[in-house]
């Protein structure tokens, strides 16, 4: 059985709490679990305590056991200290799309059009 350590949503429309639970993988985001380990509440201030709150000693248990954490619950175990930092790396993050691209391109042509004009203007005098 794949185990995973992740979020179930709570809440109302728009106001989202999310509860921290060790579930297998097969079974829905908000569905049955097997323990839940935490909470996790995004409208408070990233730097409030009771913004992530979990049960240290039951999470390392279910990590013991084999669970894999998502990637944003293995933030939340990396900022407490229960896992070692993963280094991220993603260069294509700060590359501009295609459509971008040929924007930036099409932009530069119209921009050097009349600098060439003035360059031409400049030496037939």
């Amino acid at each position: 059985m794949s185990m995973k350590i992740r979020l179930a949503r709570g809440g109302s429309k728009k106001r989202p709490h999310y509860s921290i639970v060790a579930t297998d993988s097969r079974m829905p985001r908000d569905g049955r679990f097997l323990e839940k380990l935490g909470t996790y509440n995004p409208l408070l201030a990233k730097d409030s305590e009771d913004r992530v709150k979990m049960n240290a000693e039951r999470v390392q248990y279910w990590l013991s056991q084999g669970a894999q954490p998502t990637d944003r619950v293995a933030r939340f175990l990396e900022s407490a200290g229960l896992r070692e930092k993963k280094v991220r790396n993603n260069p294509k993050a700060a590359v501009p799309g295609k459509r971008m691209t040929e924007l930036t391109a099409k932009k530069a042509a119209r921009n050097a059009a009349p600098a060439e004009a003035v360059a031409a203007e400049a030496t037939a005098e």
